[in-house]
């Protein structure tokens, strides 16, 4: 060997080759820690299953068989979760945040797809300053790990990458809280840092099904059934007898507009106007209490159609559903109920068909021939739950005011009944079973009390493991809706006033307006209404009747007038509200939880801190004055 000219880059790699031995040993050493850190966190570390398909992705930059193109047009050349044992040998280029660092030796690298570890490869690469949540691009070969350190809670999990290039892209100064699912901030916190909370795989799968699933509603009724999407205007007029809707002000001294609460009159003057098929994933507004299942504004899937029936509606939204939904549904078509029947038996007009709870009539067990209305219902649980504590019967109190029923415990049927019939009655609870009745004057009012009442005994019967639950998602259609309920200055519409009467009821629209049923449909989902629609009405004479009513004057809606005098189609529609769906398909416990941006539980942005007050230029320009 002596005078044997030494290759200097053989000696390099020998070095390399060195380093990474030691690294691995440091890694096998801390093999334990590594691990209990992913298990820990295994939601925010596991890699995305939305983009499982992501790994056949070339870089390529246009279609291949179909396949999504993820990497095109970017910097990178895979993603975070998209490296496996056959891209071992590869010189690859990944980018995303810091998610995890340790003995300045290794990273754990995050982006929308995954999670991938990559090592030291030199000393050149120093982590020690690198701070996490910041943002990096690494170039690096592919390489697999030693089996011992293997992490099957990774979809990357067999491999790693050798780190050759590091580059900072945003070094991350300051964030609001780490990403972790065992140290979760509070909702108003990561609504504040809204930036930092999509980061969170949940929010970014949940986001990724919501953009899939319209996708596909889009495909579905535009390739298969001939819809076509117009958009229509977000600034309008008031729309007489809806929800409260929200005012914008303009230039013009005393002259606003509205923001539409949906887009009912647009798409009704549109089969007017000949388009005969029209959808749109409509942005709606409503100044009304936020809650889990409702805030400011909202999307609906808006849908309408020229010469159609309840009946073609809904044998369209059944099939739609059916195609499009992620989660199992029964072949339609989907099970159906009237509104009289959903009262009587669940005491909701949006049934929650997971729990078997259902109500049993007793009105024949009391003489009260000289009032038809009378309601007398029992809702029968199992007698294990025991009595209902202090504080819930206080409650129940409150509720029976509210609708002016009264309401008999379990332990106080023996007390208030004669043995006769409250022997009656324990042959309607059954047997080992317990009971609370509701009884009222007023059906309605009885059936509405139990309801919320059921809410409560639901929330103990589950506290104590006595509700068997229902698995499936249990679609419903509720029909035969009143078209019109008792106001406090008259009657008032039970959906809007743009919904058709009942062709068999007609005769009673001058007589017994309440008596008379609509062509209006709502579907409802383990106890969520996430759809709502009617047959419309198409004659003018008929609307401009159904308005006086209503006490709506014809002339606020001219136009809407107008659209129907000039030879406008029979025609149907429904609008489901995104949002709620949402949430059953993600199993979220909040539609705040499927929306990018969501307003606070009180209606405000807590990101921005909207609603803002206007500078005094701002009012004069608006002619608005502020009134403390």
């Amino acid at each position: 060997m002596l005078g044997h000219k030494i290759n200097p880059n053989k000696i390099k790699n020998v070095c390399t080759l060195l380093r990474r031995v030691n690294t691995l040993k440091h890694l096998c050493n801390n093999n334990r820690t590594i691990n209990s850190f992913i298990k820990r966190n295994e939601n925010v570390t596991s890699n995305i299953p939305f983009c499982r398909r992501a790994h056949n992705i070339k870089n390529k930059h246009k279609i291949d068989d179909g396949r999504l193109i993820i990497n095109g047009f970017t910097i990178r050349t895979h993603t975070c979760g998209e490296l496996r044992p056959k891209n071992v040998g590869e010189r690859v280029v990944i980018c995303g945040w810091v998610q995890y660092s340790r003995l300045s030796k290794f990273l754990l690298l995050r982006d929308a797809y995954g999670l991938t570890q990559c090592i030291v490869g030199s000393d050149d690469t120093d982590l020690s300053s690198l701070q996490l949540e910041s943002v990096v691009q690494i170039e690096g070969m592919v390489s697999i790990r030693p089996r011992d350190t293997v992490n099957h809670e990774m979809a990357t999990g067999e491999i790693e990458v050798t780190i050759i290039k590091l580059k900072v892209l945003n070094p991350s100064e300051k964030v609001a809280f780490n990403l972790r699912n065992y140290q979760k901030p509070k909702e108003q916190l990561r609504m504040q840092h809204r930036y930092i909370a999509l980061r969170f795989p949940e929010m970014q799968n949940n986001l990724r099904t919501r953009s899939q699933m319209l996708h596909k509603m889009r495909r579905f009724l535009v390739e298969n059934y001939g819809f076509i999407e117009v958009e229509t205007p977000t600034l309008f007029c008031r729309t007489p007898g809806g929800a409260r809707e929200f005012v914008v002000p303009t230039r013009h001294k005393g002259l606003f507009y509205s923001l539409v609460q949906s887009p009912q009159q647009f798409k009704q003057m549109l089969m007017s106007g000949g388009i005969d098929r029209y959808f749109q994933v409509a942005r709606c507004y409503r100044d009304e209490t936020t809650r889990p299942d409702r805030q400011p504004e909202f999307t609906q899937l808006d849908i309408e159609l020229s010469f159609t029936t309840l009946e073609g509606v809904l044998t369209l939204i059944e099939e739609m559903l059916y195609d499009t939904f992620t989660k199992p549904l029964p072949r339609p078509p989907f099970n159906r109920i009237t509104y009289k029947e959903a009262l009587e038996n669940y005491g909701s007009d949006k049934p929650n068909l997971l729990y078997d709870l259902k109500f049993i009539n007793i009105k024949h067990l009391f003489d009260k021939k000289e009032n038809d209305n009378f309601g007398a219902f029992l809702l029968p649980y199992p007698s294990e739950m025991g009595k209902l504590t202090t504080k819930y019967k206080e409650k129940v109190k409150d509720i029976a005011k509210k609708y002016n029923a009264k309401v008999v415990f379990n332990e106080n049927i023996s007390k208030e009944y004669t043995s006769d019939l409250q022997e009656r009655i324990q042959d309607a609870i059954g047997q080992n079973r317990a009971a609370i009745i509701s009884i009222s004057e007023d059906t309605e009012n009885a059936c509405l009390c139990l309801g919320e009442i059921k809410d409560m005994i639901i929330s103990v019967l589950k506290s104590k493991e006595l509700l068997k639950v229902n698995d499936n998602v249990a679609p419903l259609w509720v029909i035969d809706f009143p078209l019109f309920v008792k106001g406090d200055d008259g009657l008032q519409p039970c959906h809007h006033p743009f919904t058709a009467p009942h062709p068999d009821d007609l005769h009673l629209l001058e007589t017994e307006p309440l008596k008379v049923r609509s062509l209006a449909y709502d579907l409802v989902m383990n106890g969520n209404e996430i759809g709502g629609g009617s047959v419309r009405i198409h004659s003018p004479h008929l609307q401009v009747k159904i308005m006086k009513m209503l006490n709506i004057d014809p002339e606020k809606l001219r136009h809407f007038v107008n659209a129907l005098s000039s030879g406008c189609p029979p025609h149907a529609g429904i609008a489901l509200g995104i949002d709620r769906l949402m949430a059953i398909v993600c199993d979220a416990e909040s539609i705040r939880d499927v929306i990018a941006f969501p307003k606070s539980h009180d209606g405000r942005d807590p990101l921005s801190g909207a609603p803002n007050v206007l500078s005094h230029s701002d009012r004069n320009y608006y002619h608005l004055n502020h009134i403390k």
